[in-house]
């Protein structure tokens, strides 16, 4: 046999994806095996490249590798010619793992031998089109095509879609004519959003009927909604789905829910629903309504009875470490007649069964090769809004897909780990015959030096590494509050990360480089001393005050501006005196004098007081009548207030604290000793004294901080939110 890139090639791959491929073991091995077993079969004549195409296709897609050579047969002997059929094929091995396959239903459910003729596809569009012929003459080019498509399709199951697009494109043209100036002019108003077209979404007899009544109730608005689970607290990667959620429904004048998912009752507490709410409209946003998945209870339960009745779901009783790994055995229980099933699912729902006795499952193979996903359990726990009135709770799997199609959801935007769902989302649905939204994914937000996770972050407060989920080393939005992030920083952040398919695993700088963008702009200065020095000006007389002006945002005084007392003592930090010159130090020596910010004085130094240096004694003289202009001009503060001040580090040593190869101990002995400093005798201007919690200032020369809750009317507490500039150690 050639050598893999040119076997590859050979069957019509591109020298890229060839390449690709090679760097994939297991497709690598399975489209060798494919590529030998139809070449037996078609000996001479080889594989073209629609079949070369098909078996890439069905080797990268197959999760069952016992059914590779079973497939390939299909397709080398041309029973199986199309992508369609080949999804039907995909869709039915997974959904029958047991052998033997039978094969009169794979065929008949695969489309095997069924040929779709021109002629055929010529009369259906033209019955379609003349059903929808006066709304076509009226609407012209605006008439949404899909439509024609959908419909078209929904009676030629097997036919080549390109087929039915050209003959619908040449039907349109030949009653309408060529496009006119009208027509090209931009549509004032989208009406319809083309969820059918999106892959994967399985199109039934009733999917546009469906549709249709969709459309009826929300006039072709986009709906979206925020779903979290209401049993922890918002993080960064929470920031982006948010974003994403509501921002892309107001980009299109739509509405966006926040849907808490409250059906795990052990979990839940009243102050993760708060907690949860006060983040989304900290972030900005305000919900069109906040709705729970507990509203529809008895509609899902409803629902799930409607499933028994129609044969797809069961009542099993295998227990949960049964259903633990990845090839659990397959139910005993599968094919249990409905109206048993119906009997225990009652029985289940009236507290007949303990927990964990039974279960009610339902009858799909999801993408990960997961088989029979658990709709309902029994849990004999109150619920904090339907008290004990159920015992019975529905799982994600189940509740997800039919709280947005109550809700009409248009889109469900969820994160890439989701994708293994999204064929359960379509099959749930469908196999109710109710509106079915579409799904969507997209790449989480991911942080280094970081952990995010919630079980994680209880643990760390468990063991007393941080204080509570809004600690703010944490990265909990709760926390980055706290720690003085603007919302709109976050936001900024979340649009430059911007929404693709890929993960997207982001350093902490290039979050705070956000902060300061917008902390420049908005946060008022002020004057704190970290390590205080006293000065005493010599030449200033007891008890005189004056009034120094000092502008909010020095780089646009028309902004505002505060007063701060200016005396005979003042104080200045520690490390800006120095008794020894050094080259290059361009502050205070007794050598050497320096400028006081806003003041309009020089002092230089007269006397060191020792233990220590404890105190200076300066003289000072008006910047005018300096015999020289200082090198540097530091902040000073007098008649200050004292206060605590929180210094911040990253929480963890290494940037995946969470990977065994890079911390083998594991998270909890990656903790930086450092991560927190408390200074508790610094000292701060009063133009802070009535600073309400969570506002922000620039500490002039020091950082940006922020006023913390611990703060009391005694004792000001300040947390530093960032530096001024970015740290070149933690790039």
């Amino acid at each position: 046999m050639a050598d893999p890139l040119t076997l590859f090639t050979s069957i019509g791959l591109s020298e890229q994806k060839a390449k690709e491929t090679l760097k994939n073991d297991a497709l690598c091995s399975a489209l060798k095996d494919a590529i030998a077993q139809a070449q037996r079969v078609l000996g001479a004549s080889g594989v073209d490249k629609a079949t070369g195409t098909l078996l890439y296709t069905m080797a990268s897609r197959l999760r069952d590798p016992k059914r590779l050579g079973f497939l390939t047969d299909h397709i080398a002997q041309r029973k199986i010619c199309t992508e369609l059929q080949l999804a039907a094929a995909l869709e039915f091995v997974k959904s029958h793992p047991q052998d033997p396959i039978n094969q009169k239903e794979f065929e008949s459910l695969c489309g095997v031998g069924v040929v779709i003729t021109p002629e055929q596809v010529e009369d259906k569009v033209e019955k379609v089109i003349k059903k929808h012929k006066d709304q076509l003459l009226q609407e012209r080019y605006r008439f949404n095509m899909g439509l024609l498509m959908g419909e078209a399709r929904g009676g030629l199951m097997w036919a080549d879609g390109k087929m039915i697009k050209n003959e619908v494109d040449i039907q349109v043209l030949h009653l309408l004519g060529p496009k006119t100036e009208a027509d090209l002019e931009k549509k004032p108003k989208v009406t319809f959003h083309t969820n059918y077209k999106t892959e994967g979404y399985v199109v039934t007899p009733k999917t546009m009927d469906l549709l249709k009544q969709h459309l009826e109730f929300t006039g072709g608005q986009i709906r979206t909604r925020f779903p979290p689970e209401p049993n922890g607290i918002l993080h960064i990667g929470h920031a982006k789905a948010i974003n994403f959620n509501f921002g892309y429904a107001k980009a299109n004048d739509g509405i966006c829910y926040l849907r808490y998912d409250d059906t795990n009752p052990e979990k839940e507490e009243e102050k993760y629903f708060t907690a949860i709410k006060d983040m989304v409209e900290w972030l900005g946003y305000k919900p069109y309504e906040i709705t729970h998945a507990s509203d529809n209870f008895q509609r899902l339960y409803d629902l799930a009875v409607d499933l028994i009745r129609r044969g797809h779901a069961y009542v099993c009783h295998q227990r949960g470490e049964e259903l633990k790994g990845h090839n659990p055995p397959p139910s005993p229980w599968r094919e249990r007649p409905a109206e048993e099933s119906l009997v225990l699912f009652d029985r289940m729902r009236r507290g007949l069964f303990a927990e964990g006795e039974v279960t009610l499952r339902m009858k799909i193979v999801m993408e990960d090769g997961k088989m029979d996903p658990v709709a309902y359990r029994i849990k004999y726990t109150a619920h904090h809004r339907t008290g004990d009135a159920w015992c019975i709770y529905p799982t994600y799997d189940y509740t997800h897909c039919l709280c947005d199609s109550i809700e009409n959801i248009t889109h469900s935007l969820c994160t890439k780990e989701f994708q293994a769902r999204r064929s359960s989302y379509f099959w749930l649905c469908n196999a109710l015959d109710v509106y079915c939204p579409v799904q969507w994914e997209y790449g989480r937000l991911n942080l280094t030096y970081t952990v995010v996770s919630k079980r994680k972050i209880i643990k760390l407060v468990e063991e007393g590494t941080v204080r509570d989920w809004d600690d703010p080393r944490l990265f909990t939005l709760t926390a980055l509050r706290r720690r003085g992030f603007p919302s709109e920083a976050i936001n900024n952040f979340c649009a430059k990360v911007g929404v693709t398919v890929a993960q997207a695993t982001m350093e902490p700088h290039m979050l705070e480089s956000c902060v300061r963008d917008v902390l420049n702009d908005h946060a008022p200065r002020a004057m704190a001393v970290l390590e205080p020095l006293k000065v005493t000006i010599t030449n200033l007389p007891e008890g005189i005050q004056n009034d120094v002006r000092v502008p909010d945002f020095p780089a646009n005084e028309f902004m505002g501006s505060h007063v701060v007392p200016f005396t005979r003592t003042i104080f200045i930090e520690q490390s800006d005196f120095r008794e020894v010159m050094e080259k290059g130090y361009k502050r205070l020596t007794p050598d050497q004098p320096v400028g006081l910010r806003h003041a309009g004085y020089v002092v230089s130094v007269q006397k060191v007081i020792k233990g220590r240096v404890v105190e200076l004694e300066v003289h000072c003289c008006s910047s005018h009548e300096a015999a020289e202009k200082p090198k540097a001009f530091i902040h000073w503060v007098s008649e200050p207030q004292k206060c605590e001040i929180r210094l911040y580090e990253r929480l963890f040593l290494h940037k995946n604290p969470e990977d065994p190869s890079e911390v083998p101990g594991g998270f909890l002995s990656d903790i930086n000793p450092n991560s927190l400093q408390v200074i508790d005798s610094a000292l701060v201007d009063i133009s802070v004294s009535k600073a309400k919690v969570f506002d922000k200032f620039q500490f002039e020369r020091v950082g940006y901080f922020a006023l913390d809750p611990d703060s009391t009317a005694d004792k000001l507490v300040f947390n530093r939110t960032v530096t001024l500039k970015e740290d070149p150690g933690k790039m």
